[in-house]
């Protein structure tokens, strides 16, 4: 097997990541096996949709030559390559190219009147900018093999498209001017990325490059180890946060009272600058829908990029498992769960059990509802004889999110709502520590395994993944359970009970504030 530095340096990745920044091309290419590198689960089932995708997207251009080999291979794949050109296959599928000490694999290559139709198959539902330059380094290499691309295509997923007919599954968007703007661009920038990995590690400051087009992998090689109460965690400004450090703002704490906040940024500031859990006044109103009895609902799902169950869209998140806890008379909760067993249609089954298990429920409980809202509906489609019954479910729905969001915050929330870290500052004694899935990225590639790759997992180990999501989603239904707890409890203080921070100022306050 020829060692991967026998290879084109550029591959089109590496050229991709050297355009965002050339450190990270660096890394990436003397260090391949960087723990950063590692694929995450979320990462693992975008490259395993992508390449579905890209087989699928083969049978819309029919007729064409596939290059196989394996990637390590790439004489034989370069060879086989430009043997196929001079054949008359319609297509080529897979086909290598490689000039300049670069080199990609083209997904197809259409035979046209004049020349080729160059297309880049994509699993999004629309171009994004990010899309030319992975677009005009393969025209230029196509070109540069002497190969006439009289047009640049991404042909990428579209979203009107429903099971069972997938007549329409791709939508083909023609990006010739823009490639065309692109290329000239090329010969300069391979250069400058092969100089960069000659020598040694570029010094490159951070940037909004650390970020788009994806976030690098290797942040936390550049950025400085700040404080948890740093600008950067100031909510949905991450990105500002470099013009706050050059303005000479390093932490929350720093930020003037003049500077331009919403309410939701502003209650983060005071919070963190008093040290304090800060509850406003507001919030035991805000709970006044959620009236008992009471259900508490969590779906899991999967997102197939091509539909495989009527109605469905690419990428709708289907529901595949869901947890309920119940309330009873009594104040306790009853649970309820289910979990698909097979590649079959989920929703129909799910749909009855779901109603049963939220029957006599005043409002159904859930944590950023409109996840749960569109996994109803999708049930609903499946299940048009209990479509008013799904209906009112939906109409059930009270949500926990903005109830938290819009009237307290803790400094621990480190900026964020998501249930992963409201939950450890509010209710310290729930955790997902000693579950064996303990995140939902991990849950969904463990679901879609279960259902699309029987084979993936062996009688006993299914048996055990199986019991792992049980317990994972019976941990995110049980937690907004305590969470509503919580909220109550801070909403029902009494005056003495608020612990102001040392050095606040006496009478006047809007909001209770208890020092941590």
């Amino acid at each position: 097997m020829p060692a991967e530095r026998d290879l084109p340096r550029l591959s089109k990745s590496r050229f991709l990541a050297g355009l965002q920044c050339h450190k990270q091309l660096w890394w990436r290419v003397h260090e391949p096996d960087a723990p950063e590198l590692a694929p995450t689960p979320d990462l693992q089932a975008r490259f395993e949709a992508g390449k579905r995708v890209g087989e699928a997207a083969r049978g819309y251009v029919p007729g064409g030559e596939l290059i196989g080999f394996r990637h390590f291979e790439f004489e034989r794949k370069l060879a086989a390559t430009h043997a196929a050109l001079d054949h008359t296959a319609p297509a080529i599928y897979e086909g290598a190219l490689a000039s300049d000490d670069a080199y990609a694999v083209v997904d197809i290559l259409e035979r046209g009147d004049r020349g080729f139709q160059l297309i880049e198959v994509k699993s999004s539902t629309d171009v994004k900018p990010e899309h030319i330059p992975d677009v005009g380094m393969q025209t230029y290499l196509a070109r540069r093999n002497g190969i006439a691309v009289e047009r640049a295509e991404v042909m990428y997923l579209n979203r009107e498209c429903r099971y069972p007919d997938l007549s329409n599954l791709f939508v083909r968007r023609d990006v010739t001017p823009l490639v065309e703007g692109f290329l000239p661009t090329m010969p300069d920038e391979i250069a400058a990325q092969l100089a960069a990995l000659g020598g040694p590690l570029p010094d490159v400051p951070i940037g909004d490059h650390c970020f788009e087009p994806y976030e690098c992998p290797f942040m936390k090689r550049c950025w400085p180890a700040w404080p948890e109460d740093h600008v950067s965690k100031l909510y949905v400004m991450r990105r500002r946060a470099l013009e706050l450090e050059a303005e000479g703002y390093h932490t929350l704490r720093d930020l003037p009272g003049q500077l331009k906040l919403s309410p939701i940024q502003a209650r983060q500031v005071r919070a963190v600058k008093a040290g304090a859990l800060l509850v406003e006044e507001s919030l035991a109103e805000a709970l006044v829908p959620f009236e008992p009895p009471l259900a508490f609902l969590d779906f899991e799902t999967v997102s197939p990029a091509i539909p495989v169950w009527n109605a469905c869209r690419p990428w709708d998140n289907v529901p595949v498992q869901f947890s309920v806890h119940m309330q009873r008379v009594d104040g306790g909760y009853a649970h309820h769960a289910w979990l698909v067993e097979g590649p079959g249609d989920p929703r129909p089954e799910q749909a009855e059990r779901l109603v049963a298990a939220c029957a006599g429920a005043q409002a159904i409980v859930a944590y950023n509802s409109s996840f749960e809202r569109g996994c109803i509906r999708l049930l609903a489609d499946a299940a048009p004889h209990l479509a008013r019954e799904l209906g009112l479910l939906e109409l059930k729905l009270v949500d926990l999110l903005p109830v938290v969001r819009n009237h307290i915050y803790h400094p621990k929330f480190g900026g964020s709502f998501s249930l992963k870290n409201v939950l450890p500052a509010l209710v310290p004694d729930l955790s997902y520590d000693d579950l064996e899935i303990k995140d939902g990225a991990t849950a969904t590639l463990a679901l879609w395994r279960l259902v699309f790759e029987p084979e993936y997992f062996g009688q006993r180990e299914r048996a055990r993944v199986r019991q792992a999501l049980l317990a994972y989603c019976e941990r995110d239904s049980w937690a907004t359970v305590k969470l509503l707890e919580r909220l109550r409890a801070l909403a029902g203080l009494r005056a003495a009970e608020v612990i102001p921070p040392a050095g606040a100022p006496p009478g006047g306050a809007v909001q209770l504030e208890l020092g941590l």
